[in-house]
């Protein structure tokens, strides 16, 4: 897949995350964004707003969709689930990188062109994070270890926060997607994220396409806030 990556062009790999409270807030903001963006993602905020219509509404007019649910249950409900959200004809389905929820997933997502996305380690999380909850890892060792364990089941995909970027792609090889959120502009608020990155420093970690919400969507100028993006990753990609 990584092959493919190459080939993608710099626009497509922007995918905005339309991080709003009303589906009428996001039709509203991909009107203004325009052809500027051609792909977007719905998360459980706008998903819990009626978002899964507008997801099947964004496919049927020829934008990418990445549904990010992080799904993590037992594995009959996920696998359930994933199979409901492969019928929408979204591009990525975001399951929290359990080893059983993995499975679960790739089994509900079999037959279809859903791509699966293994989240590591959420990207509001530090050592600190991981210790308060019980964990015996730190972040970098955890996410090394759930991104071996996606590749060995056979996730497609991988979403972790740029600062690990580089070291999982040396870790797994050229083959996995790797998406990235936490992805900021020189000069943006980095908001409640911890593990941050430029546009530029992202793509160059190896980075197949980022995720970007407040960004673009909070910016007094959304069009221009997603052009410039566009244009880091097309000079990073140079």
């Amino acid at each position: 897949m990584r092959e493919a990556a190459r080939e993608i062009a710099p626009r497509d790999r922007l995918i905005v995350g339309l991080d709003l409270p009303s589906v009428e807030a996001a039709e509203a903001m991909i009107k203004r964004l325009g052809e500027t963006v051609t792909f977007y993602k719905i998360g459980m905020e706008l998903t819990y707003a009626g978002g899964l219509a507008l997801a099947e509404r964004l496919v049927g007019g020829g934008k990418g969709v990445f549904i990010d649910l992080k799904l993590h249950d037992i594995p009959n409900t996920v696998e359930r689930a994933t199979r409901q959200i492969a019928r929408l004809g979204a591009r990525f389905l975001t399951i929290h990188a359990y080893p059983q929820s993995m499975k679960a997933a790739l089994a509900g997502a079999a037959g279809s062109g859903l791509e699966l996305l293994a989240v590591t380690v959420l990207t509001s999380c530090d050592d600190t994070d991981l210790a308060d909850a019980g964990y015996a890892l730190g972040v970098k060792d955890l996410v090394a270890r759930r991104a071996q364990q996606a590749k060995e089941i056979g996730m497609p995909g991988l979403i972790l926060s740029p600062e690990e970027t580089q070291s999982v792609r040396q870790l797994l090889g050229p083959e996995m997607q790797l998406i990235t959120p936490g992805i900021r502009p020189g000069g943006t608020d980095v908001g409640d994220q911890k593990r941050v990155m430029t546009p530029t420093l992202a793509i160059a970690a190896g980075a197949d396409r980022l995720v970007v919400a407040r960004p673009v969507i909070a910016a007094d100028d959304p069009v221009a806030a997603a052009e410039n993006i566009v244009a880091e990753i097309a000079s990073a990609l140079a």
